[in-house]
């Protein structure tokens, strides 16, 4: 008797053991590396939505057979290089760097042995980022979603909404000296082309918005444009807010402008280039060579208006001196 005790013992003991060693055996779940423009309560939560999508495509969900580690890419961009190494001692198998050109280019520069996927508004082969659009080459692939190309067009709409407008402030981030200067270059040939005066003005601070908006203002320039920036998205509701309020019209890179309160944007749908970059992450996951994937340019471009801000925007200009003197 006490030896099937015994029996029965062991067999259970041994039951109770298979379940921990099958799982010994599973391979750990593979780590996708993602850096995130802002801060968690700034980004748009349609992004990370449409990133998800894009994995489930290939196969692969959060969790289940994925982890995705979050670095937030918020402050000065010299970080975005201890971000990346912060990945890289993470031990990731693939860096998505979303809609974000610093990171992309920080990313290349850290690895040339982990695959990236980028999002970039600029061409990509200018960058230095791929040898060319149908063969990347390299460990790097992603989405070049076109906004720095649209200036003429974010401008010429803008002028169609307020066809009087004659002097135009062009807002540009100067610690992202690359992407202002060709914003600056870009505007300044489409603004001749309409017979409008352009003048810029830097922010790369909260405060530096505020003293923009303000200067702007008070020198009685027409309208506004936002160039593309990621830390401008960042700031998207206090640019739109302010814009609105100060009855400036304003013209934004991205719908997420529009939908914090902005007047008018014109461009590519980023959630849309986040969905594709899940997509070819999964692919690499799977084994896809970042070499073999051709950079995806986004062909849906939107234009987004909200009709609120514009009743507004139009009914202070009827007496907009009146009421910027008031609110000096």
């Amino acid at each position: 008797m006490s030896s099937r005790r015994e029996f029965i013992t062991l067999f259970g003991g041994a039951a109770a053991a298979w379940p921990m060693a099958a799982r010994a055996q599973q391979p750990a779940m593979p780590v996708i590396g993602m850096i995130r423009s802002g801060l968690s309560e700034t980004e748009p939560g349609s992004r990370m939505i449409a990133f998800r999508q894009g994995l489930d495509e290939s196969g692969y969900v959060e969790g289940q057979n994925v982890t995705i580690e979050s670095r937030w890419a918020e402050g000065p961009q010299d970080r975005y290089s201890d971000l990346v190494a912060d990945l890289i001692r993470r031990k990731v198998s693939v860096i998505a760097t979303g809609a974000n050109t610093p990171a992309s280019l920080a990313a290349k520069a850290a690895t040339s042995t982990i695959p990236i996927v980028f999002g970039v508004g600029q061409d990509p082969v200018k960058l230095g980022l791929v040898a060319s659009l149908a063969r990347p080459g390299g460990k790097a692939t992603g989405v070049n979603f076109f906004i720095a190309e649209l200036a003429a067009k974010r401008l010429g709409l803008l002028h169609e909404m307020v066809p009087r407008m004659a002097r135009v402030a062009v807002l540009v981030n100067p610690a992202n000296a690359a992407n202002a200067e060709s914003t600056v270059k870009d505007v300044q040939a489409a603004a001749s082309a309409l017979g409008l005066q352009i003048q810029i003005f830097n922010a790369s601070t909260s405060r530096e918005i505020d003293a923009a908006l303000t200067n702007l203002v008070r020198e009685q320039i027409d309208a506004l444009f936002v160039g593309p920036d990621p830390f401008f998205n960042t700031r998207r509701v206090h640019l739109a807010v302010l814009a609105a309020r100060l009855a400036i019209p304003a013209t934004y890179a991205g719908r997420d402008y529009a939908e914090a309160g902005g007047l008018m944007s014109y461009g590519s749908n980023l959630a849309d280039t986040y969905r594709q970059i899940g997509v070819y992450v999964g692919r690499i996951l799977k084994g896809a060579k970042p070499a073999d994937l051709p950079v995806v340019q986004t062909s849906k471009l939107e234009l987004v208006i909200n009709a609120q801000t514009a009743d507004r925007v139009k009914a202070r200009l009827a007496t907009r001196r009146g009421y910027l003197l008031v609110r000096r």
